[in-house]
């Protein structure tokens, strides 16, 4: 099944015909390879041999594909038959392939395709496109399409009333031309995701804070190296490289933990600083540093392990290699001799803190052994101190910082524990909590925070994008993907039971939030996936993000991928409330117009947001939340409207397959009739598949309404494809990151 990290990439229009052809002998190849594979020594496959060689899942389409394959009625295909029947579709024109489409449809083989028959084949469209609709709602599209394409009202469709609906379909008919190539598509092989070329002008745009950031901080590293290395030239060269590295160290070891004070970052980010510093970028430089310490400190070491070396072999010095490097008798140090051993500790602590740090660690299932070694860093620093005489002087401003906002943060999140009061549990294992909100917490659009629940794990701390708009005072929303061990646990313990603090109260508190609230629900769920309830819990935070730009954007593009739409959904309602504040209705004619004028807060002129899904039942987390969004623009003409979504389900089979053409087709229709899609309910047309991202772009930049900024929270994977993208039309890239 696809995913919204691996988007297909678009062919190049000039290179289409080259491109198809390579394909359709890949393709060729790889058929006659699985052929080869499967057919046993008659040479020949039966039905579910064929269903398993072209991976068909639905097997009415198999068995439709197999009967006109197999042109002896055998029962059976040779590879001749099969070759013969591929290579006509493949070199075969748009007329050839609309036949071939035809008798697919045409079940019974009379000729004509009669209700029922496309009934049948809308069912197995939708069971290959993983899309769940009613009865009902099947067979009005069914009739829909139908309808309009029986012109003589005769009850059948021929040939020639399907070719002429098709002509209304100028999407299909055009995909009709494309190699059959992707009609029957073998399984997708991994694609590598394009790079990045860093010498060109819009790669600098997107990176220049970052490349500056690091010559600066190689160029200190130099300098510090250099200074202290000549200071120590008298002593050898082992001694010189010992020192440089240890004077880099005390810089390192001291300015990492800068990096992580999210409280200062996130004030920084109200500053003009945030246009200079990387500030998105703090955990990958966290990491960057991580790794120059270590590899630093095994320079240091075996510069020092090799000084050892020679000093024992000197008839001069008294003491042997072991002990210059396990105890305190030679004195080094300047507190009782502890430089050696102290360091030998702190090697072992960093290599120990180093190793849990992998992400195979904490993204599988033991987040509790990286968060415990990390917590080390408060032992290395006294040993540390112990090791080097210069080492508090590096340290004496960030652990100062380190530790006020360490306290501020204990004494803030410890203040008063909050509760949750309500719990939805939503489709694809994602639990929705709302958090009384505590009387001081003020956030922006797209902040986050630190969420601990004593009943789940009393000493762990998860950050969790805030879901609400600032404008909803009484709840802090969080939507919570099940993906590790915490959130699974959380998940299941609302979903095997009511929590064991369940407010007795129930229906008296319910009627009281809702009436503060007036909040719209999020989607409708039953009433054992609705909880109201009484759970202690502590939040700390909250934390700016990238997203806090957009509102200073003049074009904002969001994207999100799956359940990475979160902060986008506070941002989405945060924008159109303050969109809503502009828009004024005259009393007496109810003429609607806006403020020209922008606030200093929001600088936008237009906001796309594109929400990618693999399934049906994702879109039901904000589904409501972006029904009214579409409601508050009701009034205002298409081409007009402040904000424009995008939705895209990716295991949805696209308008270039066969077997989704009359899906497609059917569902534009009851569209364009019902003014609403019939998979989301919602105005905008859910599209199958990927989106084109070259396309999606280029009408982007052709609307002109100002610089253009993309802002994405999803996969890594499908955000490197975005920055790439972004580079070639000289887009800022930014990208959600914890």
């Amino acid at each position: 099944m696809s995913t919204p990290g691996d988007p297909a990439q678009p062919e190049p229009e000039g290179c289409r015909g080259i491109m198809s052809a390579k394909e359709d002998a890949k393709w060729l190849q790889w058929v006659t390879h699985q052929f080869e594979t499967i057919a046993g020594e008659d040479r020949e496959i039966n039905l579910q041999e064929f269903k398993t060689a072209l991976n068909v899942k639905e097997s009415f389409f198999a068995e439709r594909f197999f009967a006109l394959f197999d042109s002896d009625g055998s029962g059976t295909i040779t590879l001749q038959e099969l070759q013969e029947a591929l290579t006509l579709l493949i070199h075969g024109n748009p007329m050839d392939k609309l036949k071939f489409l035809f008798q697919v449809y045409d079940v019974d083989g009379n000729g004509s395709i009669d209700a029922d028959e496309l009934r049948t084949v809308l069912q197995s469209c939708l069971l290959e496109s993983a899309i769940s609709l009613s009865e009902e709602k099947l067979d009005q599209l069914t009739l829909a399409l139908f309808e309009s394409a029986d012109k003589d009202c005769s009850g059948d469709i021929t040939f020639e009333e399907l070719r002429d609906e098709l002509q209304h379909f100028p999407g299909v008919m055009e995909n009709l031309t494309i190699s059959a190539a992707h009609w029957l598509k073998p399984p997708a092989t991994k694609r590598h995701s394009p790079r990045p070329r860093p010498l060109t002008s819009a790669y600098w745009h997107n990176h220049r804070s970052q490349l500056l950031c690091l010559a600066a901080y190689t160029g200190l590293h130099v300098l510090l190296f250099a200074l202290a290395a000549s200071a120590h030239r008298a002593l050898g060269i082992s001694v010189m490289v010992a020192k440089g590295c240890g004077q880099c160290l005390n810089f390192d070891c001291s300015f990492i933990a800068v990096l992580m004070l999210r409280r200062c970052l996130t004030w920084l980010r109200a500053t003009w600083l945030a246009q200079v510093l990387p500030l998105d970028r703090n955990i990958q430089f966290h990491q960057l540093m991580g790794y120059v310490v270590v590899g630093l400190s095994l320079v240091h070491t075996v510069a020092h392990v090799v000084n050892f070396v020679l000093q024992a072999q000197s008839e001069s010095s008294p003491f042997q290699f072991w002990e210059l490097l396990l105890t305190t008798r030679p004195g080094i140090g300047w507190v009782h001799g502890l430089a050696s051993p102290t360091g030998v500790a702190l090697l072992l602590l960093l290599l120990l803190m180093f190793a849990c740090s992998s992400s195979c660690i904490r993204r599988s299932g033991h987040f509790e052994v990286f968060y415990w070694t990390h917590l080390s860093y408060l032992p290395m620093w006294l040993l540390l101190i112990l090791h080097g005489p210069n080492f508090w002087k590096w340290l004496l401003v960030p652990g100062i910082l380190f530790f006020l906002e360490k306290a501020v943060g204990l004494a803030v999140s410890r203040m008063a524990a909050l509760s949750i009061v309500e719990v939805n549990l939503l489709p694809s294992k994602v639990t929705h909590l709302l958090i009384k909100r505590p009387p001081l917490f003020n956030y922006r659009p797209g902040d986050y925070l630190y969420l601990n629940i004593p009943t789940i794990a009393r000493y762990e701390w998860h950050p969790f994008t805030i879901s609400s708009a600032p404008e909803q005072k009484d709840t802090i929303w969080l939507h919570i993907r099940s993906e590790g061990q915490w959130t699974n646990r959380l998940y299941e313990s609302f979903k095997a039971s009511d929590p064991v603090d369940c407010d007795s109260k129930r229906l008296s508190r319910s009627l009281r939030m809702r009436r503060s609230q007036r909040r719209p629900q999020v989607s409708e769920m039953p009433p054992e996936n609705h909880q109201l309830c009484n759970i202690k819990c502590y939040i700390d935070g909250p934390y700016g993000t990238p997203t806090r730009r957009i509102f200073a954007s003049e074009h904002a593009v969001l994207i999100g991928a799956g359940i990475g739409i979160t902060p986008f959904a506070s941002i989405l309602q945060s924008i159109m409330y303050r969109y809503q504040k502009r828009k004024h209705i005259c009393p007496n004619c109810q003429h609607c117009w806006m403020e020209g004028i922008q606030d200093e807060d929001m600088k936008l002129h237009k906001v796309d947001f594109i929400w990618i899904n693999r399934d049906q039942r994702s879109f039901e987390w904000f589904v409501s939340l972006l029904t009214k969004l579409e409601m508050d623009q009701a009034e205002e003409p298409q081409e007009g409207r402040f904000l424009e979504l995008h939705m895209y389900m990716t295991s949805a089979l696209g308008k270039n397959d066969m077997k989704a053409i009359g899906l497609q087709m059917a569902l534009d229709l009851v569209a364009k009739k019902e003014k609403k899609d019939s998979i989301t309910g919602l105005q905008t047309r859910t599209q199958p598949g990927r989106p084109d991202w070259s396309k999606v772009f280029q009408k982007v930049a052709a609307e002109k309404k100002g610089k253009v900024q993309v802002f994405f929270c999803g996969s890594p994977a499908l955000a490197k494809v975005l920055r790439v993208h972004c580079e070639q039309f000289s887009f800022r890239f930014f990208q959600e990151n914890f």
